[in-house]
């Protein structure tokens, strides 16, 4: 644990190393190129028109490739995951804005850090095109290769520079993995209690691959956070021991003892109470990402069974051009989200454990226990008496203002006035007293606005703007953007609908150019229309197990058994 610490005190040190990682990373450019030459070499263009100069030279070669697509790929979503977290390490420093190529001034730094993101994001490249590449011996091996490069290069400079720069680089798989079997298991008690898995939605790679970087760039954040941490504490002992000298060599009599006595009482519990508040701040933050993602299955099922309610009004129908932006910007903000969420949530932890030492702990160590009690008393009676005036004002408001119910079916007395006088002088008497109360609650909206708008702050799917300003939400609107694409491109209804347009067309085609009376006259097996259809309705319960619950029986079968007998009927 000691060497651990004395690690975390080499923040302002410097590494010897045979590798400068950052000279790597320009020189990683050229293999990058490379990769991404022979893949668009590969790839063949859909669309090649003939023109005047010389790109009909090159035929249909050297098609675009594309890293992901953020909007339609469902399979090997964990595998872009780890792609995404070996980016972990350079996306931690465009974010502190520490990898800058160029140095200019002040003023272009925007034009800076957009360079140095788009060799960053050259660079790791060839770790998604050939995860996304149709030509698998060649991709993988590629990949492989480059990957394996990175490996030994980042562990070569973390054996001679252990302490110094923090690098996650992962190896990835170069090889697409099975694609697992549905079907109906019994539920645990965390599905039933916490979180119900539903086999038939699946999440985008996007959302995958956003998760994880936001974990990994989480953890190093942390890390780094908290050897910050031990550095600054390390200053405030010395500072510490600089007071307790002076105390001592003024015998404590000097006019500032009692104040440096706070000062060190306050620097001893503020050192305490942050390191506490480690726990619990990244605990929100990590539970704020899985919630996302529930968030997100549950607003796409609502989309697409046509229901915006849970959508602000102006958000019913969004811009087509922001809705595409947004999509690019979701997974850059939704980590930036996550990361100043958990500093400013750390923060608002720690003064809130500063009150609660302040109020109720530091008075009993300095023995005025009795004194905190009598306080604390007075202040929870003051508050009782206040809630329960309110909760008075509609008791009587229920009780004598109100007219009976029309019938005894009814949940509540219905909205019209009785005893109108006797209503207009308690409106009177209570007008000067909720005046004062008006105060108050004033004050506890400012404060309950303030503590939401801040625990919630890392929460890209949830507005803390107030209604009708929530357009003023930028990382909320990016969400709603994003949502509205997957929703127009991944559509359930709507895919399967297309597809089945495609394979009309097709089918129309095929008879046109096949003569299918030829084919009636074959001598091979015929299928019957009734085994196909259930082959094809066999095929769609094996692929949809929930289905089988929600099927027509035949009279005197269950829907089990009905399965059941399709199922021997499908064999035989």
């Amino acid at each position: 644990m000691a060497d651990v610490l004395q690690g975390t005190r080499q923040l302002n040190g410097t590494c010897v190393s045979s590798v400068d990682m950052e000279l790597f990373l320009h020189y990683s450019l050229i293999p990058s190129l490379f990769i991404i030459l022979v893949l668009s070499f590969l790839q063949r263009r859909e669309h090649c028109k003939q023109r005047d100069d010389t790109s009909h030279l090159l035929g249909n070669r050297f098609g675009i490739i594309i890293p992901l697509d953020f909007v339609g790929t469902f399979s090997n979503r964990w595998s872009y995951g780890i792609a995404f977290g070996a980016t972990a390490n350079k996306v931690m420093f465009l974010f502190s804005e520490g990898y800058q190529p160029l140095h200019i001034p002040q003023w272009a730094q925007a034009f800076v850090l957009l360079i140095g993101g788009t060799e960053v994001g050259l660079s790791h490249f060839p770790f998604f095109a050939c995860l996304s590449s149709e030509f698998r011996l060649v991709s993988s091996i590629l990949g492989f290769s480059y990957s394996l490069i990175w490996f030994a290069v980042t562990i070569l400079y973390i054996i001679q520079c252990p302490h110094g720069q923090l690098l996650v680089t992962v190896i990835m798989k170069a090889v697409h993995g099975p694609r697992r079997m549905l079907g109906e298991t019994k539920k645990s008690w965390f599905q039933t209690r916490v979180y119900e898995w539903d086999p038939c939605f699946q999440f985008p790679s996007r959302m995958i691959g956003t998760t994880v970087l936001a974990f990994i760039c989480l953890y190093l954040f942390i890390v780094i956070e908290f050897c910050m941490f031990m550095y600054v504490r390390d200053e405030l002992d010395v500072f510490e021991g600089e007071l307790e000298n002076y105390i001592a060599s003024m015998n404590q009599t000097g006019t500032l003892t009692p104040v440096i006595l706070q000062v060190k009482e306050l620097m001893n519990v503020s050192k305490g109470v942050w390191l506490v508040t480690i726990l619990p701040a990244s605990l929100t933050c990590v539970s704020y990402l899985f919630h996302i993602l529930a968030c997100y299955r549950k607003h796409m099922k609502r989309l697409w069974a046509g229901n915006k309610h849970f959508l602000p009004l102006k958000f019913h129908h969004p811009s087509s051009s922001k809705s595409v932006v947004a999509i690019a910007r979701y997974s850059g903000w939704q980590i930036a989200y996550i990361l100043w969420g958990y500093l400013i949530i750390h923060v608002v932890q720690s003064l809130c454990g500063l009150m609660i030492m302040y109020s109720l702990v530091l008075p009993v160590v300095h023995n005025q226990g009795l004194e905190m009690l009598q306080g604390l008393g007075i202040g929870t009676l003051t508050i009782s008496i206040v809630l329960g005036l309110m909760i008075l004002q509609v008791w009587i408001a229920t009780s004598f203002f109100l007219q009976p119910k029309m019938s005894m079916a009814d949940k509540q007395k219905p909205l019209a006035l009785n005893n109108r006088k006797a209503f207009h002088n308690f409106n009177y008497f209570l007008f000067f007293y909720n005046v004062l109360l008006g105060l108050g609650a004033c004050l506890s909206r400012l404060l309950i606005s303030c503590i939401l708008g801040t625990w919630l702050i890392a929460r890209i799917d949830r507005t803390i703007m107030q209604n009708g300003y929530e357009g003023a939400d930028m990382g909320f609107s990016a969400w709603i953007g994003m949502l509205y694409v997957d929703h127009y491109h991944t559509n359930p209804v709507l895919v399967s609908f297309c597809n089945i347009l495609i394979t009309g067309h097709r089918e129309r085609r095929l008879q046109q150019a096949i003569k299918y009376w030829c084919l009636n006259q074959s001598a091979g097996p015929r299928v019957s229309a009734r085994s196909r259809t259930r082959w094809l309705l066999l095929q769609t319960l094996v692929n949809n197990p929930k289905l089988v619950m929600l099927r027509k029986s035949r009279p005197g079968h269950s829907s089990r058994e009905f399965t059941q007998i399709l199922l021997m009927g499908s064999e035989s």
